[in-house]
């Protein structure tokens, strides 16, 4: 049997498959060492295990953005060790998750919009190029999170159009402490501010949202893509961000002469492929 993790900063979906048979689904909190402390992703390793009866593995494979230093890698890999007994344990970031979703052993450009963003060329095995991301305070373009701090932003200076403006206040705590709590005191700052992303896509045809959107993406396709030779190979989209934007995204990559593979809203049905050949 095998487990293949694919996490977000929202949520975690695990897999329990025998072959490709799969046995068992389920979803837990978010994990993302790069913008939940440490110890919750452990938590969240410990409690998720436990529910799935600590099963004797032959290989554990989890896929979680924030994989940049090796020492990340050795403190989720013991304590996955501790809990359950296991001949392999991988752990790779979010991109590759993504790369090996959309372009399984075939070489490609691959391109993350959900919470966050993300972008790399994938070679077949590897990632041979890509941009760096810096997160949803240093970029993370295109993502849910910074269209959400986007609009914060804008809100708390009272430049968000009226009936936005109020209608967000109908269904938040739109108060300036509750917004910067929000922001600087939550376990995951990035989920949060991405959950306000289908909010405001809800009001895309107020020609401000339609620029806030637009802007977000453009400025992924500026910022990252038109880094990669996108001539010869088209760009595969993973995300719950990218497919509900779909149209919007596919259009302004148009206009950049960007062209497009396929869309998933999810890496894991890919994934589930990738590990049962």
């Amino acid at each position: 049997m095998k487990i293949i993790i694919e996490a977000g900063a929202t949520k975690s979906d695990w897999r329990l498959i025998s072959g490709s048979e799969q046995l068992k689904s389920q979803l837990f909190p978010g994990m993302n060492v790069s913008t939940i402390a440490m110890e919750h992703n452990l938590d969240t390793l410990t409690h998720a295990l436990d529910e799935l009866g600590r099963p004797q593995l032959e290989g554990l494979y989890l896929y979680t953005a924030g994989i940049v230093t090796p020492q990340v890698s050795q403190n989720l890999e013991a304590r996955i060790r501790s809990l359950i007994q296991v001949d392999e344990v991988e752990i790779k970031d979010d991109l590759i998750a993504a790369a090996r979703a959309v372009c399984g052993r075939q070489p490609g450009i691959v391109a993350i919009l959900g919470t966050g963003s993300n972008a790399c060329f994938w070679d077949g095995s590897s990632v041979s190029f890509k941009v760096r991301s810096g997160g949803y305070i240093l970029g993370d373009e295109g993502g849910g999170a910074t269209l959400g701090r986007l609009f914060l932003s804008d809100y708390i200076k009272g430049l968000v159009p009226d009936e936005v403006a109020a209608d967000f206040a109908s269904r938040f705590d739109a108060s300036y402490e509750g917004i910067v709590a929000l922001v600087y005191r939550s376990e995951a700052p990035a989920a949060a501010l991405g959950r306000l992303a289908p909010f405001i896509l809800s009001h895309y045809s107020d020609p401000y949202i339609k620029e806030l959107v637009d802007g977000n993406f453009r400025s992924f396709i500026r910022r990252s893509l038109l880094r990669y030779d996108f001539t010869h190979y088209r760009v595969g989209v993973v995300g719950g961000l990218g497919s509900a934007c779909r149209d919007i995204f596919s259009r302004l990559c148009e206009q950049e002469g960007v062209r497009l593979g396929s869309f998933e809203a999810e890496p894991i049905n890919g994934l589930l492929k990738f590990h049962s050949i």
